[in-house]
């Protein structure tokens, strides 16, 4: 599908942009979510969510859940990352990447597992981390975040693409 708007995927799927707008480099999960929207048709793009609490219902009877957020993982500014929950394995390190954590304290490595405990998990979950920089308040990405939303956005849509 590369940057070109496709046809409706066959099978359901979702994108979530975690994060909030008003915490500078946090809006990068809702700012690639949107741009994937916009790139490919039949796309759901929920969000911003800062829960991973709210993933349950969002992401029920999916075949791909595609959940972006910005990151801490101490790798450079704008490194953007894909881990498949379901075949990658989880560095210790990269664990910011899969259990980004929320102010409860559960991430969405954790919230995938309770869902397929109450058997509410989509087939396959893929994280897309951005390392952030800049978490402070206030709206607008840095600029190597802002950077990396376009890349992110493309990653995300091949991987729709390949799972269509």
């Amino acid at each position: 599908m590369s940057g070109t708007r496709g046809a409706v995927p066959r099978q359901r799927i979702v994108v979530v942009g975690m994060g909030n707008v008003y915490r500078r480099d946090d809006g990068a999960g809702p700012a690639v979510a949107a741009r994937v929207a916009a790139l490919v048709g039949g796309v759901s793009d929920r969000g911003p969510l800062a829960d991973p609490f709210d993933l349950l219902g969002l992401w029920a009877g999916t075949d791909l859940a595609v959940v972006v957020d910005a990151v801490r993982s101490g790798a450079e500014v704008g490194t953007v990352r894909l881990i498949d929950l379901d075949t990658d394995p989880v560095p210790v390190p990269a664990r910011a990447l899969a259990g980004t954590t929320s102010t409860h304290g559960i991430g969405v490595a954790d919230i995938l597992r309770l869902a397929r405990a109450v058997g509410n998990a989509p087939k396959r979950v893929v994280v897309v981390g951005i390392e952030g920089n800049d978490f402070g308040q206030g709206t607008g990405l840095s600029p190597a975040v802002r950077h990396a939303v376009p890349h992110a956005a493309q990653q995300v849509a091949d991987l729709i693409g390949e799972a269509g």
